[in-house]
């Protein structure tokens, strides 16, 4: 069943806002987790048809439209979170709790190459964005979320430091109308979303720029997934060369990403810091989880790979 994205229908961005908070109403939270989790969780018996809110908009399963309180059912009719499916109704879109707020983002499984992906790896990146925020000495002044997905870096950051600049910048147009929404239901009005590949649309300096990057190798070649370049480390090395000419004197990249291991060796960190020197700019490097994603391991697109490593490159101008 083919179903429209519902981040690109037309006029429906009052009902989609009006869904979050009417969710939000009910106390609804959900924790999103892994596609491979997601899917071992839905196969379970017993599990094939929603029987609560949660099931539906949090785990994605089909549901019966008297399931659901009647303003909610009518939102998601309206704005296109859900459509027919035989004698059941199928959510389009998912809510996922973070930072004390919902983010809209697409459902499961998200197959087309235009959805809008939110997992533990957003999570993740999250932590690390805010303990950098934590160290810094000054709020910053000039932020860009660097392929923003769901927005939820930049707005995390905007709630932090509000009387900041921050763009959220990316390819997919779904994300950057998702990323909007998002910040609309936060209650924050100082993002500013931005058609741009990498940031070649986007003007000036930055003193913080924050990206979660696809890192994978996807032979589907999915926007949100597929990192192209070797081992799926294209596009993050990409960020770091566009951030090394960015960063204004003290300003950071805070760049979450995956790596694979090939043969004991990280190239990725290799390259990521040779870049960093090259440009002249501090570099930490922390490898914040060892081993995720072991099921790639067995494709042959990481026939090779000992492990896949999540890391945080931290990488800093001086301000001299």
């Amino acid at each position: 069943m083919t179903v429209p994205n519902p981040f690109l229908l037309p006029g429906n961005e009052a009902a989609l806002l009006a869904l979050v908070e009417a969710v939000r109403a009910t106390g609804y939270a959900f924790t999103t987790v892994t596609p491979a989790t997601h899917e071992m969780v839905n196969r379970r018996s017993g599990n094939a048809e929603a029987r609560d809110l949660r099931d539906v908009l949090g785990w994605s399963r089909p549901f019966r439209p008297d399931l659901l309180p009647g303003q909610i059912f009518g939102l998601m009719q309206e704005s296109g979170a859900a459509v027919p499916d035989g004698a059941l109704w199928r959510p389009t879109i998912r809510l996922s709790s973070l930072d004390g707020e919902l983010f809209l983002h697409s459902a499961f499984p998200p197959l087309a190459a235009d959805a809008v992906f939110f997992g533990p790896d957003t999570v993740r990146f999250i932590r690390a964005v805010t303990a950098h925020l934590r160290t810094r000495t000054t709020p910053p002044h000039r932020v860009v979320d660097l392929g923003c997905g769901s927005g939820a870096a930049g707005i995390v950051v905007a709630k932090r430091a509000p009387a900041a600049e921050v763009t959220l910048v990316d390819i997919n147009e779904a994300a950057l109308r998702a990323a909007a929404l998002n910040a609309r239901a936060a209650g924050i009005a100082s993002v500013v979303p931005r058609a741009s590949d990498l940031l070649s649309d986007v003007a000036g300096e930055f003193d913080l720029i924050v990206s979660n990057p696809p890192f994978m190798i996807d032979p589907a070649g999915r926007a949100y997934r597929d990192g192209g370049g070797e081992n799926g480390s294209g596009l993050p090395l990409a960020v770091v060369k566009a951030a090394t000419r960015r960063l204004a004197p003290g300003g950071a990249l805070v760049l979450f990403s995956g790596t694979a291991i090939v043969a004991g060796r990280d190239a990725f960190r290799e390259a990521a810091e040779r870049l960093c020197a090259e440009a002249g700019l501090a570099c930490a490097y922390d490898e914040v989880d060892p081993d995720v994603y072991g099921e790639e391991l067995a494709g042959p697109a990481y026939a090779a790979a000992d492990r896949i490593a999540l890391a945080v490159l931290t990488a800093t101008r001086p301000t001299t």
